[in-house]
């Protein structure tokens, strides 16, 4: 594989060059007769990566054929072969790509879909890896993907947290589930886990998340050197390659940037930020530009959001419990006390002025309670909000005409909001 010195890439560049250096590591790992596994998006990485198999991310890689307006394409091969649509998006575009796969690889001849997708390239899996910390939809989609290729299906039950703070025998349980999730990958491999390289990888972790949290801190700032949707492009190098320098390096380069742009004034909005917003839930992959772009037609910056944070995996490399308690502590496996408790301080942290909230059909888990949510908060903080219908990937459930209508609300909101307080 050629290796290219990136030393003097921008932090854009290095994210496209890592993405596509991801892909090609799965597909010489799958010529050389080397494992491949695709894994959720929040199931440690650190194990496979301390075992040397390649890794990659259906959430991801679905989110990147949406971006690249290909979704449509997966989704109907997903509904011929009978998925609902009322399963998220992400599933029905992976289990189509995944059909795909399995006819190119049983004929020889790349169907049409492949041969026209802007999907990047990636092979199928030897085994799979899931984790229900953000659903559980992960555990029947991981289920089917290994019952449909015969492949082997790891399982890390995450209880979800009905109280807050965690307790220990919640942290003993998932570490519990750790080391069977290693046990079934030493078998699988037929080779003893390197307790020592585990380490080294928890500790590339812990760098990785360190420079993707200076990251998102900076649009504390005011005006914001940061556009909060520049986080959900750079998100794929957190989920994907969390556990190797490649997001280190990257977000390391961005944040330098970042600064040195506001050291010498320069910022996203060439005209000046009118207002700050909070949008709560994943981004609509397929229409990210028409919802940026009107945002920034009323000169409202996003500077808060919590789907970034889901990868906040903070804990303290060698001890397993603390790694546990990582996994388990993302935002949308807590009760709704800790979910306000998380979204009124991204609102402070970001000195937002209302809330978007992206009611998504796929994502049903992380939609269910944004009204309590809003009407909690909206009550403690008097900051407007509203709320759109959408869908990550599916482009059939977003209306550009109901999203534009509900930000010119929003703008309008937050001005007559400012003006009341003076």
């Amino acid at each position: 594989m050629n290796t290219i010195d990136i030393s003097n890439m921008k932090a854009k560049e290095m994210l496209g060059y890592f993405q596509n250096k991801l892909d090609e590591e799965a597909r010489e790992a799958k010529k050389n007769g080397k494992l491949v596994c695709w894994s959720a998006s929040v199931a440690p990485s650190e194990f496979c990566v301390t075992m040397d198999i390649a890794l990659v991310y259906p959430e991801t890689h679905a989110a990147g054929i949406g971006a690249r307006k290909g979704s449509l394409a997966m989704l109907d091969v997903a509904d011929r072969k009978g998925y609902n649509t009322d399963i998220c998006s992400y599933a029905r575009v992976n289990l189509g790509y995944m059909e795909l796969l399995k006819e190119y690889a049983k004929t020889g001849v790349k169907p049409k879909e492949l041969e026209e997708s802007p999907a990047a390239d990636v092979p199928l899996p030897d085994l799979v890896i899931t984790c229900n910390n953000i659903c559980n939809t992960l555990l029947k989609w991981y289920e089917n993907l290994a019952a449909e290729l015969n492949i082997p299906c790891i399982v890390i039950d995450v209880p979800f947290n009905h109280t807050m703070p965690i307790p220990k025998y919640s942290k003993e349980y998932i570490a519990d589930q750790f080391k069977e999730a290693i046990r079934q990958l030493e078998e699988i491999t037929g080779k003893d886990f390197d307790y020592d390289k585990f380490l080294e990888v928890q500790e590339q972790t812990q760098r990785s998340v360190a420079q993707w949290n200076r990251l998102a801190a900076l649009s504390k700032y005011e005006p914001s050197p940061l556009n909060g949707f520049d986080l959900f492009n750079y998100m794929a190098l957190i989920v994907c390659a969390r556990s190797k320098n490649y997001a280190e390096l990257t977000f390391k380069k961005f944040a330098d940037e970042l600064e040195e742009n506001m050291q010498n004034g320069v910022y996203p909005y060439k005209a000046g930020e009118q207002s700050r917003i909070t949008w709560e839930g994943i981004a609509i992959w397929p229409y990210l530009g028409h919802t940026f772009k009107t945002l920034k037609g009323y000169g409202s910056i996003m500077t808060g959001s919590a789907y970034p944070g889901l990868w906040n995996l903070e804990y303290t490399p060698g001890d397993m419990l603390s790694m546990a308690e990582a996994y388990t502590r993302i935002y949308i496996n807590t009760c709704l006390d800790n979910k306000v408790d998380v979204l009124r301080k991204i609102i402070k942290n970001g000195k937002c002025d209302g809330v978007a909230y992206h009611l998504n059909r796929s994502c049903k888990l992380m939609s269910l309670l944004n009204v309590e949510t809003a009407e909690i908060l909206n009550k403690e903080n008097n900051l407007p909000y509203v709320s759109f219908d959408g869908d990550q990937t599916d482009p059939r459930n977003f209306s550009e005409a109901q999203y534009d209508n509900r930000i010119q609300t929003l703008t309008e909101m937050m001005s007559a909001n400012k003006k009341m307080r003076g």
